[in-house]
C-alpha cells in the first residue's frame, strides 16, 4: 500500500470515538519526531491535543485535524466492520475514512515530504490535532487557542482538513463558515386540568404564535460571500405524557446559522423582541459557538488553495461558505487565514463511510503543494 493508505489505514483501527484518541497522536508524534519536528502534547481535562512544528521563523502555516471520530452505531448495519479498513473495488472503507483520519494521514505524509525536501525552508509548518472536535469540543483547539494567545504562538495560515469536496477532490473548498448561534429556551406556564384551561396557563399555546413569527422572520438578507442567515427549530419538549393535563412548561432547542450580515447580539435581542411581543413568559440559555469568518478574496493562502486544485486537480474550485462548522472557527479569530480542503463529504457520518482510494492518494500532493508555494 501507498503510505498515506497505510497510515489512514493504522488510524482507523485506533477506536478513537470522541473524546478517545485511542494512540492515534501517541502515533503521529513519534512518526514526525523522527523526520525532526518538535511535538508538544497539551491535554485539557479529558481531551488531548498535539502541536508538532518544523521551523522557528514566521510566517506559520498550519494544518488542523481531528483524531476522534463520531459513533459507528449499531455495527451489524455496516456490511464491513467500522474499525477494519476494508477496501472495495478501489474505495477505503471505515469510520473516519473521510472525516477526517485520510486527511490527517495525508497531512502527515505531505509534512514528511516537504521537511525532507526543503530542511531548510523559510517559516514555520505546524501540525494541530485534538481528539474533541466530534464532541463538545470544549477542551480541544478552543482551549489550545486560548494557550497560544496566553503564550504569543502565532498562526498566520490554517488549512483545515475536513471533507470539503461535493464529487471529487478539489472541486471545491470552504473559505468560510456561517457562525453558530444555539439557545434553550424555557417558556413557562401553569400546570393544570385541561377540562378547565381558565385556571391554568398553556407554554404550548402561549408559544406557538412567537414560534410562527421566529420561523417566518427574515433575519437577513446575506451577502456576496453568505447565504441569508437561518433560523431552526430543533427539538421541542412539554407535557406530562397524560392526555387531561395542560404542561406547566415547555422547552426548545433553537439555532442561528448566521453570516457576517448579522452579528450574535442582533440575533438575540431580536429573538427575544419577538417572544416578549407574543407575552411568552420565558428564559433563555443562549451559547454561541462560533463566530463567522471569511479568508478575504485575494488573500495569499486563498490564492495558493484555489491555484493547487486547479493545477493538481485540473478544476477551478467553488468557493464556499456553506456547510456546518470546523475547529477552523477557533482559529479565525487569532487573525488567521482559514481554508478548508479535504476529501468528497458524501459519506461522512454515515454507516460504511469511505474514500476513494485514488483520491486519497492524491490529497498528500495538495497539501505538499501548499506547504512549497506559501513557505518556500
Amino acid at each position: 500500500m501507498s503510505d498515506v493508505l497505510d497510515l489512514t489505514c493504522d488510524l482507523i483501527r485506533r477506536r478513537s470515538v470522541t473524546p478517545e484518541d485511542a494512540g492515534c497522536l501517541d502515533a503521529i508524534s513519534a512518526r514526525l519526531e523522527v523526520a525532526g519536528f518538535r511535538a508538544e502534547r497539551l491535554r485539557f481535562v479529558d481531551v488531548d491535543n498535539l502541536w508538532i512544528t518544523h521551523g522557528s521563523s514566521g510566517p506559520v502555516l498550519a494544518f488542523l485535524g481531528h483524531t476522534d471520530v463520531v459513533p459507528p452505531g449499531p455495527e451489524s448495519d455496516w456490511a464491513t466492520p467500522p474499525f477494519e479498513p476494508t477496501i472495495r473495488d478501489g474505495v477505503l472503507y471505515g469510520r473516519g475514512a473521510a472525516d477526517m483520519k485520510g486527511s490527517v494521514a495525508a497531512m502527515v505524509i505531505a509534512l514528511e515530504r516537504f521537511v525532507r525536501a526543503h530542511p531548510d525552508h523559510a517559516g514555520t509548518v505546524g501540525l494541530l490535532l485534538t481528539s474533541d472536535e466530534e464532541g463538545v469540543a470544549l477542551h480541544g483547539v478552543r482551549q489550545v487557542v486560548e494557550h497560544f494567545e496566553a503564550t504569543g504562538q502565532r498562526i498566520d495560515a490554517c488549512v483545515v482538513g475536513e471533507p470539503s469536496a461535493k464529487a471529487r477532490l478539489g472541486d471545491l473548498i470552504r473559505v468560510g463558515r456561517r457562525g453558530s448561534l444555539s439557545g434553550t429556551l424555557n417558556v413557562r406556564g401553569i400546570q393544570g386540568h385541561v377540562a378547565y384551561p381558565e385556571k391554568a396557563r398553556n407554554p404550548i399555546h402561549a408559544f406557538a404564535p412567537a414560534l410562527a413569527a421566529l420561523a417566518a422572520e427574515r433575519w437577513d438578507e446575506g451577502n456576496a460571500d453568505f447565504p441569508p442567515t437561518s433560523f431552526q427549530v430543533s427539538n421541542i419538549n412539554s407535557g406530562t405524557g397524560a392526555n387531561n393535563v395542560i404542561p406547566g412548561d415547555l422547552v426548545a432547542l433553537i439555532n442561528f446559522r448566521f453570516s457576517t450580515a448579522s452579528t450574535a447580539d442582533e440575533l438575540r435581542e431580536r429573538c427575544e423582541a419577538i417572544l416578549r411581543k407574543y407575552d411568552v413568559d420565558f428564559s433563555i440559555d443562549w451559547h454561541l459557538s462560533g463566530h463567522p469568518f471569511l479568508a478575504t478574496p485575494g488573500g495569499k493562502l486563498r490564492e495558493v488553495v484555489v491555484s493547487v486544485c486547479r493545477d493538481l486537480c485540473g478544476i477551478d474550485p467553488e468557493q464556499s461558505t456553506g456547510g456546518g462548522t470546523s475547529d477552523g472557527r477557533f482559529i479565525a479569530p487569532m487573525g488567521a487565514e482559514v481554508i478548508e480542503l479535504g476529501p468528497v463529504n458524501a459519506t461522512i457520518h454515515k454507516v460504511d463511510e469511505s474514500v476513494a482510494v485514488d483520491q486519497l492518494e492524491r490529497l498528500p500532493d495538495l497539501y505538499e503543494a501548499i506547504c512549497e508555494r506559501m513557505l518556500r
